[in-house]
């Protein structure tokens, strides 16, 4: 059979259903998923990640989920390094790789590569992580809005990782983070919305999918997930993840839920409480997501009525790429 493309991405806000679809997706077209989840990537973290049921596993070969222990550190550059193999693996089986998931910066390293920025200054991380220690995570971020606003905007001010990391390319190259997109910008120049895209990273032809939801919808969806995650296990998941000490700077600490819960145990509100807080962090995210991949010309998006099943989505998605000139680049 001949193909449209070599991948296919699919993307959108979490909790848009993603997951369900993908799975879907892969059985219609005979692929294997690859997690773009900055969170999935651990262990331990199986209810505040959302990641695919054990059922959904079965069903469709799935990578990138369980291969790092939350002490370990690992961003978007492991990442990249380990699904371009695992992209490499599906399709030399002859089966079509479908990398599905909501981590902007994961799905960019993957099919636009990182741009290599200053390397890393410990004693510049350490104090800054000191600073966000004494002075609160906030005031971090107020110190990166005043360097770069745009910057600011796109990361959570919980997000310590990320705040230090933006504030160290700045301190080290006078440049200001932002304006780094210009690199991904061009190239992704002359792509169109739903045509196959060539990625030299992966030597490969793209075709990326969106997933959206209206805004009403969305917001039911995410304070379902949430009472899921709080009724099947997501207190004794964070309860674990502290007790590994993994420090506050780690990725793993960054994950939608951890801090709200920790407040909860700490004693500083009620579960019930944490769960709005999840929520309200929730839905700030997927803002983001949608601000983040509404700027990639490649995808072609597609709009998921409630109570549409995933089996009709992940259809609709497949029907359009019979209309795509396979030699299309």
């Amino acid at each position: 059979m001949t193909r449209a493309a070599d991948v296919i991405f699919l993307v959108g806000p979490t909790a848009a259903g993603k997951t369900a679809v993908a799975v879907e997706l892969a059985r219609r077209l005979g692929g294997e998923i690859v997690s773009a989840d900055s969170m999935q990537v651990y262990r331990g973290l199986d209810v505040l990640s959302a990641k695919p049921s054990a059922a959904e596993r079965r069903r469709v070969r799935h990578h990138l989920i369980d291969v790092s222990d939350p002490g370990e550190r690992f961003d978007a550059a492991c990442f990249a390094r380990l699904a371009a193999a695992a992209v490499e693996g599906i399709r030399r089986r002859g089966r079509l790789p479908v990398v599905a998931g909501g981590s902007g910066m994961y799905v960019r390293a993957l099919a636009d590569g990182l741009f290599e920025g200053p390397g890393r200054d410990p004693a510049l991380r350490a104090a800054l992580e000191e600073e966000a220690r004494l002075r609160g995570r906030a005031a971090l971020h107020d110190r990166l809005r005043a360097i770069d606003p745009e910057a600011a905007a796109a990361v959570h001010p919980n997000d310590l990782r990320r705040i230090v990391r933006a504030i160290e390319i700045h301190e080290r190259s006078g440049r200001r983070p932002s304006s780094l997109r210009t690199r991904w910008a061009s190239a992704r120049a002359g792509a169109g919305e739903g045509r196959p895209w060539h990625s030299e990273r992966l030597g490969c032809r793209c075709i990326f999918a969106g997933m959206r939801r209206e805004r009403d919808d969305l917001a039911r969806r995410i304070a379902e997930r949430v009472g899921r995650m709080l009724r099947e296990g997501a207190v004794g998941e964070v309860r674990a993840l502290l007790g590994m000490r993994p420090g506050d700077g780690a990725t793993v600490m960054q994950s939608l839920g951890v801090d709200e819960i920790r407040g909860f145990l700490e004693g500083r509100h009620s579960l019930e409480e944490a769960g709005r807080l999840i929520e309200r962090a929730t839905r700030a995210y997927a803002k983001r997501q949608m601000t983040w991949f509404g700027r990639d010309p490649r995808i072609r998006w597609f709009d998921v009525p409630p109570g549409e099943p995933p089996a009709a989505t992940a259809a609709r998605i497949a029907d359009s790429l019979h209309g795509v000139n396979p030699l299309q680049l």
